[in-house]
């Protein structure tokens, strides 16, 4: 196997062109970080596109960034912390829930994953800020999509496309995002005891409320138990966090005003709401934990019933975010994927993804959601019209015809 490193739109033309002519398949890399997720491949070789980064535009009063696909994540959120702004829907950094390093990943694979953080309830996936992009496809034919501003998107929204593709139908060379200003303030009001039925509603009636909540989630006592922050670590039962942002007086006002309304008596302020968050945008309760890792997603009033439910099959650990819509779960390799989708589908439909497994269990078992037959066949064309030999990330999200 060789890995190709270019450096430039020639050489990755060259790349693609070769390996399309001698129908060698290629396992697209933006830094290596999320090989883990997805699929286990066996491709002839490795295309590394590490050799494409850098900022090629940031423009602060208009909101808008523009970098190469390989740059670091960490690069650009450093960037837009100089200017106090940041990507507003709060990327995930899987890199050591995944057995790598933190703050290696890539922003073209950040978009290829649309990976998106606590802030998705308010802020929206990360191919809502998906602007544009310049890309080759698997016929080795480079194209643009989108534009500097969305009102400048005419046509097929490409980047909705390629957001969550994995790598399986282009290769991204540049990527340009819409950043956002940074709060002022950020305060955690946490609710303590609770069980998951409960926690959830708790959950549900904050957002439900007037008060602009930026991020919801509850975690069961053995959860809470694994983060860094004194005041949940140490709280030795279940927490329920609620976050408000923004300027400082309206956060005091409305971190005041959710209290009376929850019955709260504890908050977390700036540093440490900060890395409570971050600790639940990375999974950070599952990083050291041996157990394969399941990504669930389902109505936020199902969400109690599937915890339940998963824990009934074994040695199961469950947390919930977007207020109770999204399940990370903990358990056993041996747990059968078909069993807990079966308990997605028993409370009303979802889908579950198999975040961290080994190798060999990523080849055994639908990694991602099986396909009904008309979405299964949408989706073998447009792969059809972008990579029609497949050479790009073969099977990586189901096995190829």
């Amino acid at each position: 196997m060789t890995t190709f490193r270019p450096a430039n739109e020639h050489e990755l033309g060259d790349c693609l062109t070769h390996a399309l002519a001698d129908k060698q398949t290629l396992d697209v890399r933006g830094r290596g970080t999320k090989r883990g997720l997805g699929r286990d491949m066996q491709t002839d070789h490795v295309l590394d596109m590490s050799g494409f980064s850098g900022i090629t535009l940031y423009e602060p009063e208009e909101l808008i960034l523009q970098a190469r696909a390989g740059t670091p994540l960490a690069e650009i959120e450093t960037a837009l912390t100089a200017h106090k702004q940041e990507l507003a829907f709060e990327p995930c950094d899987l890199g050591p829930l995944l057995r790598g390093v933190a703050g290696e990943g890539s922003v073209g694979g950040m978009f290829a994953c649309n990976l998106s953080g606590p802030r998705r309830i308010k802020a929206g996936a990360a191919r809502d800020h998906f602007l544009g992009v310049t890309a080759y496809s698997g016929r080795a034919e480079m194209f643009k999509a989108g534009g500097r501003v969305v009102k400048n998107v005419t046509g097929y929204d490409l980047c909705k496309l390629l957001a969550n593709s994995y790598g399986t139908l282009c290769v991204m060379t540049d990527v340009t995002v819409k950043v956002l200003p940074a709060a002022e303030k950020t305060r955690t009001v946490l609710v303590f005891g609770l069980d998951d039925t409960a926690g959830v509603a708790v959950l549900t009636k904050a957002l439900a409320s007037a008060h602009e909540i930026s991020a919801a989630a509850h975690l069961p006592a053995d959860v809470a138990g694994r983060s860094s922050v004194s005041h949940v670590r140490n709280a030795g039962t279940s927490v329920t966090a609620i976050r408000v942002e923004g300027p400082a007086r309206s956060v005091a006002h409305r971190c005041e005003a959710l209290r009376k309304l929850l019955g709260a008596g504890e908050e977390l302020h700036s540093q440490n709401s900060k890395v409570f968050w971050c600790e639940l945008r990375d999974v950070h309760p599952f990083v050291d934990d041996p157990r394969a890792v399941w990504r669930i997603s389902v109505a936020p009033q199902a969400g109690p019933a599937v915890g339940v439910a998963l824990k009934g099959l074994g040695d199961v650990s469950v947390f919930y975010d977007w207020g109770g819509g999204l399940l990370w779960a903990a358990m056993l390799p041996g747990v059968s994927p078909l069993d807990i989708r079966a308990e997605v589908t028993a409370v009303g439909g979802g889908h579950a993804m198999l975040v961290r497994g080994d190798s060999e269990l990523r080849k055994t078992i639908p990694v991602f959601e099986p396909q009904k037959p008309a979405l299964a066949g949408l989706t073998r064309r447009i792969k059809d019209a972008f990579d029609p030999q497949r050479i790009l990330n073969p099977g990586r999200l189901a096995p190829d015809s």
